[in-house]
């Protein structure tokens, strides 16, 4: 029987969920409900929010806080809505066989890996065991490396990049350049740089939280134009990071629509790629 064909509409690269069912998703230790804010971020709450924007598929982000190491809420929402969300996983770097957890987990549909930079039991990826074994096991299995990173720990990228240059990265939120409300022109640039390696994308995501903080979030508008001139459309996927960008006053419509109406000098074709194709190539088509 013929796969049905992936729904109608763009692609957010990147949204949580969690849920209060915590029979059967337990929350991390040392978190309780009280401490889930929003109260409630479920697969239905997210698709019931997407869909009427146009909004067809969806990249789940495991919320290690809240869920810690048990993927199974968004690996159970992967299965429930075939063809729909594809996810990004969060495992133990020091664990014994991180490259089987990584396998396994492909195998239920998870297509990327977050990583922190203190992750991996040494000060630089480098020099963790865990993290080269990650890497290098990304790089054979068509899987992505999604960096959560500052921008002062893109050299992190940068040294990895040249001992794995077959891995596919996909860096957060910009590097989470501007959330102290300055978009520094040297921290641009450090993340322009590492478009020399074809494999690294980028996250144009978290408006809410970057620069002003504020709708229309037109001040983002320049980061973005240095970054398309460095890596493509090709290589850029827009993102939500809900439901932290739906907490008011923010909205999921004017993330949107940054990408959609307030970037005159974008071309369909690009709109095109950073509404969807890029996410689709990353995380929707089988290695």
């Amino acid at each position: 029987m013929a796969a049905a064909p992936p729904p109608d509409g763009d692609i957010d690269a990147h949204s949580h969920i969690w849920t209060r069912d915590i029979a059967k998703y337990p929350l991390a230790p040392g978190q309780t409900l009280d401490d889930l804010a929003p109260s409630s971020f479920t697969t239905e709450e997210l698709l019931v929010l997407a869909r009427p924007l146009g909004v067809g598929r969806v990249v789940l982000i495991q919320h290690k806080p809240y869920h810690g190491l048990d993927n199974s809420y968004i690996t159970d929402a992967i299965s429930q809505h075939p063809g729909v969300f594809s996810a990004v996983a969060c495992i133990d770097a020091e664990g014994a066989h991180p490259d089987a957890e990584m396998l396994t987990l492909k195998g239920q549909g998870v297509r990327g890996f977050r990583i922190l930079a203190n992750e991996g039991g040494a000060s630089r990826w480098r020099d963790s065991k865990g993290m080269r074994t990650m890497w290098d096991a990304a790089a054979q299995n068509g899987l992505a490396m999604c960096p959560l990173i500052n921008p002062n720990e893109l050299s992190l990228v940068d040294e990895m990049c040249r001992a794995f240059p077959k891995s596919t990265v996909v860096i957060d939120h910009f590097a989470r350049i501007g959330a102290d409300g300055i978009i520094r022109d040297s921290d641009v640039q450090a993340l322009a740089d590492l478009a020399q390696y074809p494999l690294v994308h980028v996250k144009i995501s978290a408006y809410y939280a970057l620069g002003r903080k504020q709708a229309p979030y037109t001040d983002l508008i320049p980061m973005i134009e240095k970054l398309l001139s460095v890596y493509g459309a090709e290589r850029l996927m827009w993102a939500s990071d809900s439901p932290y960008q739906i907490v008011p006053p923010h909205n999921y419509a004017d993330s949107l629509a940054l990408i959609r109406e307030r970037m005159p000098s974008l071309t369909a074709t690009q709109k095109e790629w950073l509404l969807k194709k890029t996410a689709e190539k990353v995380y929707f088509t089988e290695a």
